[in-house]
């Protein structure tokens, strides 16, 4: 029986004044489960591992993402043109932190009882995770877009790390330092 069908037998119950078949119907057609999240246990240089991984492919659209770090950059740079807010205020910042700089998503959420575990990661942008937040792929009818291949396409970290390496001044900004680290590490250059 299709979940809208136990809702209307069980609404239709109630029509009737019958709480008792109502809550049966419930029971035994949708019931609740009450879940124990786990908690989200990911470094850094793990994210950053994911995004090489995925090629830096939003996997829930398909979309290509940079690396977080080239944003700053230009932000670094011009400020006023591209800025940045440390709390991503949409009035503040450009709209590119939103839709480009990748992040973890669990494909089946950690609020539903889904692992905090590698097969259980995408990457994302910070859009579509925040759309997305504890739904499930299904319940959002979204699908699962293939990895890209982190050779073709590396998210502009080649040209992120060869500005730092241009400036060294850029690593007195604290995310650009953070995120130059993180790609010399993990993605290499």
């Amino acid at each position: 029986m299709e979940k809208i069908d136990v809702i209307e037998r069980a609404a239709n119950r109630l029509l009737q004044h019958n709480v008792a078949e109502a809550r049966s119907t419930i029971e035994t057609g949708y019931p609740f489960h009450k879940l124990t999240a786990q908690g989200r246990n990911y470094t850094d240089k793990e994210k950053m591992a994911q995004f090489v991984r995925d090629g830096f492919i939003d996997r829930y659209s398909g979309q290509k993402l940079v690396n977080p770090g080239i944003l700053k950059v230009l932000s670094y740079y011009m400020p006023e043109t591209f800025p940045y807010q440390a709390h991503w205020k949409m009035e503040e910042c450009h709209n590119a932190y939103w839709e480009f700089v990748p992040t973890v998503d669990h494909i089946y959420p950690v609020a539903l009882g889904g692992a905090d575990f590698m097969d259980n990661w995408a990457t994302t942008s910070m859009l579509h995770n925040s759309i997305k937040s504890n739904w499930t792929l299904e319940q959002l009818n979204w699908k699962l877009y293939d990895a890209g291949d982190y050779d073709k396409y590396d998210g502009l970290t080649g040209l992120f790390t060869k500005l730092v390496e241009a400036d060294k001044k850029l690593l007195s900004d604290s995310y650009i330092k953070r995120w130059y680290r993180l790609s010399v590490a993990v993605a290499g250059k």
